[in-house]
């Protein structure tokens, strides 16, 4: 079944299409929640709260565009509803790495190569989060969401020439920041 069923499926009141179209979705929601919220738990719990309110005004949307770029609008502004209602302050880094504890047991796992992996990732991060809020929205749904320019100028109601640019610039200011530490 194609998407564009789905939703057809989905605006006639169909919560079995509903219940595929979240299954298919989850997974780079609950990730983009998490790119807003930098908290595990707050980001499914904004991604479920998003999908919520699809379902609530499922009636509006055109099966003719992509699903992702619509429900991303709607999980952006539900993640910065919930950060200005929040006074915390993002979690560490530390979160973002994972942890599997049978690598411990396992004897042949280098350390030092594990250690340098989350440094890296560490260091990725750390950079990614000094960029300002434009070109780091705009490189998180290019490089870990996988929008297209299209999608998202769709979703940031802004010209292509102008997420071209600031992905342009993003990119040029992490390798700057990031060669820096590697030399």
């Amino acid at each position: 079944m194609s998407e564009t069923e789905i939703l057809l499926r989905c605006k006639k009141g169909d919560k079995h299409a509903f219940g595929i179209l979240v299954n298919l979705y989850k997974k780079r929601a609950y990730f983009s929640a998490l790119g807003f919220v930098h908290d595990r738990d707050r980001a499914l719990d904004l991604s479920q709260e998003a999908f919520v309110k699809v379902w609530q005004s499922i009636k509006k949307i055109d099966p003719d565009r992509k699903f992702f770029t619509w429900y991303y609008t709607i999980l952006k502004n539900v993640c910065l509803n919930d950060l200005r209602k929040k006074t915390n302050q993002p979690r560490p880094y530390s979160e973002f790495i994972d942890f599997d504890p049978e690598e411990i047991k396992d004897s042949t796992v280098d350390i030092s190569k594990t250690l340098e992996n989350d440094e890296l990732k560490k260091l990725i991060w750390d950079a990614i989060n000094k960029l300002n809020k434009n070109e780091k929205e705009i490189l998180l749904l290019r490089e870990f969401q996988d929008l297209s320019y299209t999608e998202i100028s769709e979703v940031l109601n802004c010209p292509q020439g102008t997420v071209m640019s600031r992905l342009y610039s993003a990119r040029k200011t992490l390798k700057s920041k990031i060669g820096e530490h590697l030399k």
